[in-house]
Parts: C-alpha cells; sequence; structure tokens
C-alpha cells in the first residue's frame, strides 16, 4: 500500500539552527515517536529502531535511514526502510526544505511511503491517520526542541 503525505511547519529559529536540529541524532531520536535507538553511520545516514503501534498492531521495526541531496541549510532527501517482522514493513523517503520566512524558518516536508504485511491490511484509513498522528507529533516535538535551543543560546 502505498502512502503520501505533506505539510508544512513555522519554526521561530534561524535555518542554520533548524539544520543543526535536523542533523542531530540526539535530537532526533527524542522527537521520533517510539524511537529506542538512533545511531548516525559513516554514510550520512542512520541505524534506528522504533517501536510503533498502528490500530491493534505494535510492532519494533528496526532499519537504515540515508540522508543524500544534501543542500546545507537548504534541505535535503531522507530515505529509508524498516522490518517490523510479521507486522510486516514500511519503506519510504521524504524530501524537506527549509526557507526563511517571517522571521523564522519554514520548514516542508513531502513524504511518500510503501507499506506491505500485516499492516498493509488494515487498510488506508487507519494507516493514514497512525502516519499523519505520528508526523504531527515528531514535528511540535521537533518544534520544542528548537525553541529550546534558541531560548537556551539567547540566554547564554
Amino acid at each position: 500500500m502505498a502512502m503520501t503525505m505533506n505539510g508544512e511547519i513555522q519554526l521561530n529559529a534561524p535555518r542554520d539552527v533548524v539544520w543543526a536540529k535536523l542533523n542531530d541524532p540526539e535530537v532526533l531520536k527524542a522527537c521520533i515517536p517510539g524511537c529506542e535507538e538512533l545511531e548516525a553511520t559513516e554514510d550520512n545516514g542512520f541505524r534506528a529502531v522504533a517501536k510503533v503501534k498502528v490500530g491493534p498492531i505494535s510492532a519494533r521495526f528496526s532499519g537504515r535511514v540515508a540522508l543524500s541531496d544534501l543542500d546545507p541549510p537548504n534541505g535535503y532527501r531522507i530515505t529509508g526502510e524498516g522490518e517490523g517482522g510479521i507486522a510486516g514493513f514500511a519503506k519510504g523517503g521524504a524530501s524537506v526544505k527549509l526557507a526563511d520566512k517571517d522571521g523564522g524558518t519554514s520548514l516542508a516536508y513531502d513524504v511518500e511511503v510503501q507499506i506491505g504485511g500485516k499492516l498493509a491490511q488494515l487498510g488506508q484509513r487507519l494507516i493514514s491517520g497512525s502516519a499523519k498522528k505520528l508526523a504531527d507529533q515528531f514535528f511540535a516535538t521537533f518544534a520544542k526542541a528548537v525553541e529550546a535551543e534558541r531560548s537556551h543560546s539567547l540566554s547564554g
């Protein structure tokens, strides 16, 4: 089953700060819902383990994520795939673009994901709703991490 999502979030921080956070494994690990491990690899990527619950199915996915088309501090492409055992698999990618906007930074994303296995049997609506919820959670937490950095650097 294929799925696409896109959106934009306004962050109250300069583009270079947002770029740094998007490339910081500790920040990403804290922001990705259910993330248990996130380790940078030598090849501009990450090895990850995340526990995800979608409807009645809960699974631990392990996989790899790679960054490409790096254009600091304007954006990149992120691709990855994960295996969740009997729950299935997920693979896909996203393009992330940063732009100066209203004294801060606009982060726009375009995501396409392919899922299979038991997860795909849950149906498009449940999957889409869960994916949107996970994306919203990630960006809300990411915005807080960026804000915390900004207020820390202003007061220090």
